[in-house]
């Protein structure tokens, strides 16, 4: 899915779409619903996720580094090998999530 990765997309919806492998470094997703999406293998690198609705997302093996989720909501997602390391997870919803074997380095958990 090609996209301008600096042209914001607050509030967009991409709820159960696949989305796995999206090539998205600094791509501003403020709000957006990405609930039940497939990121799996994603380039997500200094993105903003700042509340976001992640709840049941594949962010499996995903590069996250530095990227802001801030009050995102993670519930239920699977993180497995995820990349956070510098990433802004302070006042996020993790319960249930999966975050096995994903780099947590340096990132800001509450």
């Amino acid at each position: 899915m090609p996209v301008d990765r600096y042209e914001p997309m607050p509030g967009a919806n991409f709820s159960g779409i696949d989305l796995s492998r999206v090539d998205w470094p600094q791509v501003d997703l403020w709000g957006a619903n990405l609930a039940g999406a497939n990121l799996k293998g994603a380039n997500l690198r200094e993105a903003n996720l700042v509340g976001a609705n992640l709840k049941g997302a594949n962010l499996k093996g995903a590069n996250l580094k530095g990227a802001n989720l801030m009050s995102a909501n993670l519930k239920n997602a699977n993180c497995k090998g995820a990349n956070f390391s510098g990433a802004n997870l302070e006042r996020t919803e993790r319960s249930g999530a999966n975050f096995e074997g994903a780099d947590l380095t340096d990132a800001q958990l509450y």
